[in-house]
């Protein structure tokens, strides 16, 4: 189920720990296959793993795809 804060404009979403999705991303810092950097709304998220891909990132929308294995987020 998707986690969104009240009065927010993010979500996320994680499937399995191999697929995350997130809206409201205003800027992808940093990425490479073990983390990757993103600027939200809400303040930065950092995504660390191994193998990570950037999938999708739509800059008019907001919303990026990552994909791999999801060890941590901060």
């Amino acid at each position: 189920m998707p986690a969104q804060l009240p009065g927010s404009s993010g979500r996320m979403t994680m499937d399995a720990r191999k697929k995350l999705t997130l809206t409201g991303a205003t800027e992808v810092v940093s990425f490479d296959e073990l983390a990757v950097v993103v600027k939200t709304t809400l303040g930065t998220l950092v995504i660390q793993g191994k193998d990570l891909q950037l999938k999708q990132l739509t800059p008019d929308g907001g919303q990026v795809a990552v994909e791999g294995s999801v060890t941590s987020l901060h």
